[in-house]
């Protein structure tokens, strides 16, 4: 008995394209055999690593995104990123405090800010946060902090405003150790980002937003290796008696 194939018009059409562009991109850049052959072996690397969304993120995320939202309504959205985890700690009380060790080293942090749909005021919406410690680690992955540690979800008041208190993240490099490594000094480019505060916002009835929030005066804000930056995104940390302060507004796009 023959099995029923369903064709997926998305993926064909996808994969048209892509090798149509493919085609014009070999054209012009005339690899000889040994220049492919390095390639797969290191994308190859690549794969045995686990890097791929390592590398996709770094290299090819903003680029979907730009493409996607360029002239679109509405925040800007910024890089997922790799760190990224699910299901952080709710907080309920606020201000939110985020989940932080004892003494956390940094400079302390009160970020305050605003949701609102394109149509209008906007509330109750879901903040997922998550940022680096001051030694430029995430919690989960190469920090000997706790789970969870500077990453907490919480909800806007009922006109869409929220108040959080934690840490003014630090700019890292991305892992260089790697084939994401070897093509990034291969290129010619850095490996830092700039600090930023990574946020996602959902609310029923919206596109689920997902950015950055960057610090004026950074320097790696021009050359961000992710290429993560958008001007909108950028906001300044004032100095106050025993800590800094910043905000920065956020706009939802309806579904």
């Amino acid at each position: 008995m023959t099995e029923t194939v369903v064709k997926n018009e998305r993926v064909l059409s996808a994969y048209e394209g892509f090798v149509k562009h493919m085609k014009n991109f070999l054209d012009e850049q005339q690899f000889n055999h040994e220049e492919y052959t390095n390639f797969v072996k290191w994308a190859d690397r690549l794969g045995r690593s686990g890097e791929i969304p390592l590398f996709l993120d770094v290299f090819v995320e903003t680029h979907v995104l730009e493409a996607k939202y360029k002239n679109s309504p509405g925040t800007e959205p910024s890089l997922l990123g790799p760190y990224y985890v699910e299901n952080p700690p709710l907080l309920e009380e606020a201000p939110f405090v985020i989940p932080q060790r004892e003494n956390e080293p940094g400079d302390k942090l009160v970020f305050s800010g605003n949701v609102s749909s394109v149509n209008g005021p906007l509330k109750n919406t879901k903040v997922e946060w998550w940022q680096d410690d001051a030694d430029g680690l995430y919690s989960n992955f190469d920090s000997t902090a706790p789970d969870f540690n500077l990453r907490g979800q919480f909800y806007t008041d009922e006109k869409g405003n929220f108040e959080v208190h934690s840490i003014v993240p630090i700019p890292y490099q991305i892992p260089t150790s790697g084939p994401t490594g070897e093509f990034t000094f291969a290129a010619g480019y850095h490996a830092y980002r700039p600090a930023h505060i990574h946020i996602k916002f959902e609310h029923e009835g919206h596109e689920t937003l997902i950015t950055q929030v960057f610090f004026e005066g950074d320097q790696w804000l021009e050359t961000d290796v992710a290429g993560g930056v958008r001007s909108s995104l950028l906001t300044k940390l004032i100095d106050k008696d025993d800590h800094k302060e910043a905000s920065l507004n956020f706009v939802m796009r309806t579904e």
